[in-house]
């Protein structure tokens, strides 16, 4: 394991979202193909929900990735009670799109529920996907990172879906750093700690579509927010592209839809297991947040 490829997992899930942004939730892939063409750099975005972001801003997701990157930096490490009081300070004066477990948890918070009990029931996979922040802390303990990324996705997301794609994301994330290669990690992940979960067929689902069109797979898989979609998703782009973390991340958007939750689990596990060097430099450094994610990293 090396401090290069520990820092690329948590770059990994940041970029996934960057590039997603000009065209999460566009749905019709054929929009994307007549207005952008391949996506291989960060646009604006092309839908309304994300008004005001540009270029190289985050979605929603990321935004709230860095709060969790933020909240270890400044204590150290994953306390639930400090994440959750900075995400919801976070959200008091912002200007992005607010989805509906935000606003759930939101309106729990504020009628008197304790922080790290106000979550909403949604199955979304986006309270997972925000993990790839704890790894930069807790790389070399699996049960402290698999704590603190379901932890973490219960602020927002209290379902048990979520919570088992938490935990299945950070155990293989954490086999990668090991030395694994992501397919034999994720699939060792799945026979060791998931063969009997109600996620499993959904991680089988994504290993057996490895030799099929992105494209065509995940819609049939769905390109919804959903756990039941992004999931299979997720791993159906690693299994795919285990060695190409370019190639899986512009697959990933030109599929449409969700593209930032199930681009975040994808870009965290490849980062993770090529490094920096997989990462295009423009990506890297015309991402807005660039210089605070790695000043919060080196302080790390």
């Amino acid at each position: 394991m090396t401090d290069n490829r520990i820092k690329a997992a948590v770059i990994g899930a940041f970029v996934a979202d960057a590039l997603s942004l000009g065209v999460h939730w566009v749905y019709n892939t054929g929009v994307i193909d007549k207005k952008l063409g391949r996506v291989e750099q960060y646009y604006d975005p092309l839908t309304s929900y994300h008004k005001g972001k540009k270029a190289g801003d985050f979605t929603h997701y990321g935004d709230q990735m860095l709060v969790l990157l933020e909240s270890v930096s400044g204590g150290g490490g994953f306390d639930a009670h400090r994440f959750a009081e900075l995400w919801r300070v976070f959200f008091a004066d912002y200007g992005g799109y607010f989805d509906q477990a935000t606003k759930t948890t939101l309106a729990n918070m504020d009628a008197g529920k304790d922080l790290t009990d106000s979550a909403s029931d949604s199955d979304d996979l986006a309270g997972a996907s925000r993990l790839a922040a704890l790894v930069s802390v807790y790389h070399d303990n699996v049960e402290q990172l698999v704590s603190a990324a379901r932890a973490q996705t219960r602020i927002t997301h209290n379902d048990d879906q979520g919570l088992l794609s938490a935990d299945f994301f950070a155990r293989s994330v954490f086999a990668v750093l090991g030395g694994q290669p992501p397919l034999a990690a994720v699939q060792a992940t799945l026979d060791t700690h998931f063969s009997n979960s109600s996620i499993a067929s959904l991680i089988t689902m994504g290993l057996e579509s490895r030799d099929r069109d992105t494209r065509e797979t995940i819609a049939e898989f769905g390109q919804i927010c959903s756990v039941e979609a992004g999931l299979p998703g997720a791993v159906h782009l690693i299994s795919r592209y285990a060695d190409d973390f370019k190639t899986a991340m512009v697959e990933n958007v030109m599929a449409g839809g969700d593209s930032s939750a199930r681009g975040m689990m994808a870009g965290m596990i490849l980062g993770a297991a090529h490094g920096m060097e997989a990462i295009p430099q423009p990506w890297q450094v015309e991402m807005t947040a660039s210089q605070r994610i790695n000043a919060h990293l080196d302080h790390l």
